[in-house]
């Protein structure tokens, strides 16, 4: 892997961008693989304006950062997802984030091993014909524990409409406008610090229920042993680690390795969806947790990979009756 950064005086004072290039080993395709990290089209923290553009926003050492990713220009022997990748960080810590930025965008994740065992060869076909026409499909690795535990914690037991609508509110409520030239609405996820400050009255008006609110102030509260688990390089140490504080559990863990660590393996285990969408896809039935881990026991060690490869295939799961509208008790 070769980087290139680029950073002027003016870049190191933050009037201009620190920029770095990366020539990946293999495909990336960045919309794809940053695209998980968003929580809907309006996240303000992820905006992917384009397949090949894509802005995030995260902290780094508690300093605010934008970043875009973009495609550089490529000589004639490579293809569109193998050309550089030039990403643009903006704000206090971008200079610091900026080494970070290719495991973002799937610098620790290599299918190499797992195309080449043969676990693979029993793959049903419509999963390595999915694989064949996404090469660039990776799994990020931010390491950043915090954001991505305070994310899955708003999403616990709720719709993914009631979690979005919350983790925005609380977002443009206790975080900060995104430094540089990033698309209108993006914010800075708050600091530790900064999600200890809300109040209770505003958790409820957000949305969020006591139980909730109160399993992101313990976890806020052990934010340099979190800091400290993104460090880590193996996604079933941190698993583990994260178990062990209260309120977080197999399905919250899963939702957050998935995305700070790259994790191959990791499946949530309690989805509201998951088990019933595997299942229809393999038995064109639903099914329960355990008939889902039966199913991808065969690729045990990369069945996350196997989740992303039935969606990026197209599978969707029967829809039966009306869809459920949540309750809001905002106001209440």
């Amino acid at each position: 892997m070769s980087l290139e950064m680029v950073a002027s005086t003016a870049q190191q004072l933050g009037s201009e961008p620190v920029r770095l290039r990366w020539s990946p080993r293999g495909s990336v395709h960045l919309g794809q693989t940053l695209s998980v990290l968003g929580r809907g089209t309006n996240d303000p923290t992820v905006r992917v304006l384009s397949p090949e553009c894509v802005w995030i926003t995260t902290r780094y050492l508690g300093s605010a950062v934008s970043a875009r990713f973009t495609r550089g220009s490529g000589g004639t022997d490579t293809t569109a997802l193998e050309r550089d990748i030039v990403v643009d960080a903006w704000g206090p810590g971008a200079a610091a984030w900026i080494s970070q930025a290719p495991r973002w965008c799937g610098a620790a994740d290599d299918w190499t091993d797992f195309e080449s065992s043969p676990a693979y060869g029993l793959l049903p076909e419509r999963l390595t014909l999915a694989r064949r026409r996404h090469p660039g499909l990776r799994l990020p690795a931010t390491g950043a524990v915090i954001d991505r535990a305070v994310i899955a914690i708003i999403e616990q037991r709720v719709t993914a409409i009631e979690a979005i609508r919350a983790y925005r509110y609380l977002v443009r409520l206790a975080g900060e406008p995104s430094p540089g030239p990033a698309p209108v609405g993006m914010y800075a996820p708050p600091t530790a610090e900064q999600w200890r400050k809300i109040p209770s009255w505003q958790w409820h008006r957000a949305g969020v229920d006591p139980h909730r609110s109160a399993t992101v102030m313990r976890v806020v509260q052990r934010a340099s042993a979190l800091e400290r688990l993104g460090l880590l390089e193996d996604p079933v140490v941190v698993r583990a680690k994260l178990q062990t504080l209260n309120g977080i559990g197999v399905w919250t863990a899963a939702e957050i390795t998935q995305c700070t660590h790259a994790d191959p393996d990791g499946i949530s285990v309690r989805d509201y969806h998951l088990a019933d969408y595997v299942c229809w896809f393999f038995d064109g039935a639903p099914g329960s947790d355990e008939r889902m881990e039966e199913l991808l026991e065969p690729w045990r060690g990369n069945r996350q990979r196997v989740v992303r490869l039935i969606k990026a295939s197209g599978h969707r799961k029967p829809a039966f009756g009306p869809r459920l509208t949540p309750a809001d008790h905002r106001r209440h």
